[in-house]
């Protein structure tokens, strides 16, 4: 499975994407890029459920 985000479905403006086999290393990309781009450095379970809501599954 791929497992895919568009940074900027869930943080409007920000041309960042994101493409992983694995939904977890997804996830820390994302928090590491959510830190250095954006200074969220805390993944609240707010913060959490708008990602997990935009990300894309898909068969390839």
């Amino acid at each position: 499975m791929k497992y895919q985000l568009a940074c900027g479905d869930v943080m409007p403006g920000c041309a960042q994407t994101f493409d992983e086999n694995d939904k977890g290393v997804l996830l820390g990309a994302v928090a590491k890029h959510a830190a250095g781009a954006h200074g969220i450095t805390e993944m609240t379970p707010e913060v959490l459920a708008a990602v997990e809501s935009k990300i894309r599954v898909s068969q390839g």
